[in-house]
C-alpha cells in the first residue's frame, strides 16, 4: 500500500449535470452487483492500520486480507439477499444466472424494481409489459421449477418473500405531495404517508394506492446523495 492524495470535492455546484439527472442504463458485457474500487479501498485500509494491529507488517497483512476478500463477500451477501427476494432457500449453481436474467428483463422493459418483486410476492401480474412478455414467461417457468426443487412449502416461500420485498417505499412524488399539503396547513396527507410507511412489509390494503409507481411526468427529479 502506497500513500496517495485524493483531490476530492463533492460540492454539488461543481458536479456535471449527468451526476444528478436521469440517465438511461448502459448495458455491460458481464453484469456485476458492484464495481470494486481497489485503489480507494487500499487507501482507506491504510488509514486504519494503527487501529488494526500494533505491528505494521501484521496490520498490512490483515488489511490486505480483508480488502482482497471484500468483493467475494459482497457478492455472496448480495446473492443471498436476491435469492430471499425470490423465495429461494437452498443453493444451486445456476441461481446467479436466474437472478441476472430477471434483472436484465426488468431493465429492458423498464419495469419498476420494487413493484416487480411485490407482484412476484403476491403472485400478481400487475406490469403487463413485463409479465405478459414471452421472455418473462419463460423465466417464470424456470423460477417455479427452481422453487419446486427445495423442501419448502408455498407458505414458507411466500413468507420469506414478504419479509424480503417491501410492499411500499417512500416515493418522491408522494413525499412532495405530503410536503406541499403540510406547507399549506394540511397535515393529514403527511400523517397518512407516515402511517403507511411505518410497516413497509405489512402488505395492508391501505398501502395499495401508495404502491403504484408514479406517472412518467412525475419522475423528473434532480436528487443528491444527501436528500
Amino acid at each position: 500500500m502506497q500513500s496517495r492524495k485524493w483531490n476530492f470535492d463533492n460540492s454539488y455546484t461543481k458536479l456535471p449535470k449527468l451526476f444528478y439527472t436521469k440517465q438511461a442504463p448502459i448495458p455491460v458485457r458481464e453484469a456485476k452487483p458492484i464495481i470494486f474500487n481497489h485503489s480507494l479501498a487500499d487507501e482507506f485500509a491504510e488509514t486504519l492500520l494503527p487501529l488494526i494491529h500494533n505491528d505494521t507488517n501484521e496490520a498490512v497483512r490483515l488489511a490486505q486480507k480483508e480488502v482482497t476478500s471484500f468483493e467475494e463477500n459482497y457478492k455472496n451477501h448480495w446473492l443471498a439477499g436476491m435469492k430471499a427476494k425470490l423465495g429461494i432457500y437452498n443453493e444451486e449453481t445456476e441461481d446467479d444466472l436466474l437472478i441476472a436474467e430477471l434483472l436484465q428483463l426488468m431493465q429492458q422493459i423498464g419495469a419498476d424494481y420494487t413493484n416487480t418483486f411485490r407482484s412476484l410476492t403476491l403472485d400478481k401480474k400487475d406490469d403487463a409489459d413485463l409479465f405478459l412478455s414471452p421472455a418473462f414467461q419463460g423465466w417464470h417457468d424456470r423460477w417455479q421449477k427452481r422453487l419446486a426443487r427445495q423442501a419448502k412449502s408455498k407458505d414458507g416461500i411466500r413468507s420469506l418473500m414478504r419479509k424480503s420485498n417491501p410492499a411500499v417505499i417512500p416515493r418522491n412524488h408522494r413525499i412532495e405531495e405530503a410536503l406541499t399539503a403540510a406547507e399549506n396547513g394540511n397535515l393529514a396527507i403527511m400523517e397518512k404517508l407516515l402511517r403507511v410507511l411505518s410497516d413497509p412489509y405489512g402488505y395492508t390494503s391501505e398501502q395499495e394506492e401508495y404502491a403504484r409507481a408514479p406517472a412518467p411526468a412525475s419522475c423528473r427529479y434532480q436528487t443528491f446523495c444527501g436528500t
